[in-house]
Order: structure tokens, then C-alpha cells, then sequence
């Protein structure tokens, strides 16, 4: 009884470990549902406050606005490219790696220009524009570079499959088409073969026709008398036959 009661103990300690395990892994995947979706919301909305600086705002304001909405756009269309491409061509691994390298200086402008936008000295801010056009001109263009190279390889990976499909269906498609008729052989005729004395012409026989008795079988009478008769258990004895 006791060891009994050592196991109920034991399996109750095993479920509540195992449902506490799973509330974790539950609670963690929602979290990170949450956090994505309200990531992806900010970054929404800055883009379209951004956007409606760089036309609301003339100036060096509007365009420190036009900076940042160029290098997030290209930033994030080549980050979702490569991520996309790896799962397929495992050599975009060292092309994301180069692209981690990339965003560290992405962010690192990203966040000068973020804080520039506060900057109440214009003419400072305006002596800053070029150098700040530069660094964003040079970080967008390898993040283009990267990302448009990865798509080049992809279609042509692309073009290749389709090139060889297309040589598979034009040979399937040219032996489909591809049927011959069989014609009779003429040869030169030598005239009516006879037979040696003595032999019979074999006679023409169509599959699944009569069978021809041979000259061993005995010939089996046309109608097979009384007493051969088979007997079966439904039919009724025959009534003797009256003498008057």
C-alpha cells in the first residue's frame, strides 16, 4: 500500500511539472507574439511620422526625416530578403553575416539622425547634412548591393530549374508524338507449297473455337443415357411405368 502511494505521489509530481512546463512555453510564445506585434506597430508608426516630416518639415528637419526613412526602408527590405532566401540556398548564411555588420552602422546613423532631429542649432545641423548624406548614400547602397545580388541568384536558380524542366517536357512531348505503323512484309511469292504423301493440312483454328476431336478420344454420344445420368437431391425418383 505504501508503494502505491510512493507512485500516485510521483506521477502527481510529474504532471504538475509537465503542466507547468507547457504554461511556461505558452506564456513565452505569446510574449514574443506581443513583443513582435508591438514592434512592428512602432516601427509603423515612425515610418509614417517620418514620412510626414520629410514633407511637412522644409529644411534640414525634412530631410534628416528623409534619411531615416530611406535607410529603415532599405535596411528592413534586404534583412527580409536574406532571412527569406537562407531557408532555401544555405549560402546567403555568409551574406547575412556581412548584413549584421552592415546594421551595426545602420543603427549607429540611425540613431545620429534620430538625434539631430532635436538639434536647435540649424546652421550646425546644416553643416552636418552632406556627411550625413554620405554615410546613408554608402550604408543603403551595400544594402541594396546585398539584396538585389541574393534575388539575381535566386531567379537565376530559378531560370535554371525552368530551363530543364522544359528540356524534360520537349523529350516527353516528342516521344508522345512519336508512334509507328507496322506494315505487312512483302516477299517474292515461290507459288503453293504441298505437303509431303500422307500429311494433313492442319486445320484453321480460331482461339476459344470448337475443339476438334482427335482420332485417340473416343466419340461421347450425342445424348447420354439414363442410367449416366447425373442425380441430384431436388429431383423426384421416376414413377414406374404402367404395364395396362
Amino acid at each position: 500500500m505504501e508503494t502505491v502511494g510512493t507512485v500516485l505521489v510521483l506521477l502527481f509530481v510529474v504532471f504538475v511539472v509537465l503542466g507547468a512546463y507547457a504554461a511556461v512555453k505558452v506564456v513565452g510564445a505569446a510574449k514574443r507574439s506581443v513583443d513582435r506585434t508591438i514592434t512592428q506597430a512602432r516601427r509603423t508608426v515612425e515610418d509614417h511620422t517620418l514620412r510626414a516630416k520629410s514633407f511637412a518639415q522644409p529644411g534640414p528637419a525634412g530631410e534628416l526625416a528623409q534619411l531615416r526613412l530611406t535607410l529603415r526602408t532599405s535596411m528592413r527590405a534586404t534583412q527580409d530578403a536574406l532571412y527569406a532566401g537562407v531557408r532555401e540556398d544555405e549560402s546567403l548564411k555568409e551574406s547575412i553575416a556581412l548584413f549584421e555588420r552592415l546594421s551595426a552602422h545602420g543603427r549607429e546613423l540611425d540613431g545620429d539622425l534620430k538625434r539631430l532631429e532635436a538639434e536647435p542649432d540649424r546652421a550646425t545641423l546644416t553643416e552636418r547634412l552632406p556627411a550625413l548624406r554620405e554615410r546613408t548614400r554608402r550604408i543603403t547602397e551595400s544594402a541594396d548591393s546585398l539584396r538585389w545580388a541574393a534575388r539575381d541568384r535566386a531567379r537565376r536558380f530559378a531560370d535554371d530549374d525552368l530551363d530543364a524542366l522544359s528540356a524534360q517536357i520537349d523529350v516527353e512531348a516528342g516521344a508522345l508524338r512519336h508512334w509507328t505503323k507496322t506494315e505487312p512484309t512483302t516477299g517474292p511469292t515461290t507459288g503453293p507449297t504441298t505437303a509431303p504423301p500422307g500429311a494433313a493440312a492442319d486445320p484453321q483454328v480460331w482461339p476459344g473455337g470448337p475443339r476438334q476431336a482427335s482420332a485417340e478420344e473416343p466419340t461421347q454420344p450425342a445424348i447420354t443415357p439414363p442410367g449416366r445420368r447425373p442425380t441430384y437431391p431436388w429431383q423426384k425418383k421416376p414413377r414406374p411405368e404402367s404395364t395396362t
